[in-house]
């Protein structure tokens, strides 16, 4: 078959929606070749994605396409699909192009998550409009829906109504920076650029409501007997201001250290040094985050009510995001017990194998071929 895909965010996005579709055009040609994928974006300027053959990246044609990128992959790159004589189409981004049935050409989108439905407040009502109106139009239009989750899968039902059996949950893995362990005396290297030293509790994520850093310090500030830090790593927003304030309120200066400008070579480290990582989000489409510190070894503090008790499963325990009191009892295990954390260590690592890339691909090319 030939395949092609909205690949816009594998050579424009650094993280998130890129990371994704990264994933599953890396996992596809390594694991299964026996078909071809063609990605097309309107542009390969960023130098995010050079390992992807070039003769198997597609641009926009004409002059007009190329001016109106926007409106090329909402419509008019049906077209050249269909003059390519594409025979599936995955959109890899929670949208599709018009027109792919008209034209013959099967088709497949993967919806991360309905983050701005269940949480409302925390994005523009013109956002809201936009996103509903391509994520609805997108899986009445595919033939099949890739979840990346249960969770995901469950919502789509409840708010969107689409069908449980055009839904297919298939997961996805993480960086493959994060399953290469590092040498001890490399990993204090790094933590010590950064000022890292002894036993600490490590948050990755951006510093924004949804993530709860600030309920994380609150009860980090209550454990007991420990010599632990906390080090939040994230891209600043205007929350910061908020979690800024909670360390000062309880007077946790010298312990909760909040890092901006973490690169990702050396993120590995961070997480293979952690004693624990916690993410507490209240909302998330999967959790990824869950994963790199999985395929690292190091035990899970995660939030339950959303899809994280799916991403962490056995290695780690869970809490709920706002109960900062419930936070704080399942901190304290992880930070007292040390036969929990090896055991949750080794369970996690069993976890994250059903998320390696063979077995994903597998799982998408089963699909691909049930929609010839």
């Amino acid at each position: 078959m030939r395949i092609g895909f909205d690949a816009k965010r594998a050579f424009a996005n650094k993280t998130g929606l890129g990371n994704y579709s990264r994933f599953v055009l890396d996992a596809l040609m390594a694991h299964q070749p026996g078909h071809e994928y063609l990605a097309y974006t309107p542009k390969n300027n960023r130098n995010l994605f050079d390992e992807f053959p070039s003769g198997s990246i597609r641009y926009p044609k004409g002059f007009i396409d190329r001016k109106l990128s926007a409106y090329w992959r909402y419509a008019s790159i049906t077209r050249q699909l269909r003059g390519e004589n594409i025979d599936l189409y995955h959109g890899l981004s929670n949208e599709i192009p018009q027109g792919l049935q008209r034209a013959g050409i099967r088709s497949v989108v993967t919806i991360h998550d309905l983050i701005f439905e269940r949480l409302p407040h925390l994005f523009k009502p013109v956002d809201r409009a936009i996103y509903r109106h391509k994520f609805q139009s997108a899986c009445q239009r595919a033939d099949s829906v890739v979840a990346v989750s249960d969770q995901t899968r469950r919502d789509l039902i409840a708010l969107y109504g689409v069908d449980d059996s055009k839904i297919k949950v298939i997961y996805q893995d993480c960086n493959p920076v994060f399953q290469k362990q590092l040498a001890p005396e490399e990993r204090v290297r790094i933590c010590a650029e950064y000022g890292i030293t002894g036993p600490f509790v490590l948050c990755v994520g951006t510093l924004e409501e949804r993530k709860n850093q600030h309920r994380l310090v609150e009860a980090f500030a209550r454990l007991k007997n420990h010599d632990f830090k906390l080090v939040l790593v994230g891209k600043p927003t205007a929350y910061l201001t908020k979690i800024k304030e909670t360390v000062h309120q309880l007077k946790l200066e010298d312990r909760v250290m909040l890092l901006h400008n973490v690169s990702t070579p050396h993120l590995p480290a961070l997480y293979q040094a952690a004693d624990v990582f916690a993410y507490i989000s209240i909302y998330e489409g999967f959790g990824i985050p869950i994963v790199e510190a999985l395929h690292s070894g190091t035990p899970v503090l995660a939030a339950k009510g959303s899809c994280l008790e799916e991403a962490g499963g056995p290695g780690g325990l869970y809490a709920d995001p706002y109960q900062t009191e419930n936070i704080s009892e399942q901190l304290q295990k992880l930070v007292t017990d040390v036969h929990l954390r090896n055991t949750l260590s080794e369970a996690g690592r069993e976890h994250v194998k059903q998320f390696a890339g063979q077995h994903i691909a597998g799982q998408l090319v089963q699909l691909y071929e049930s929609l010839r």
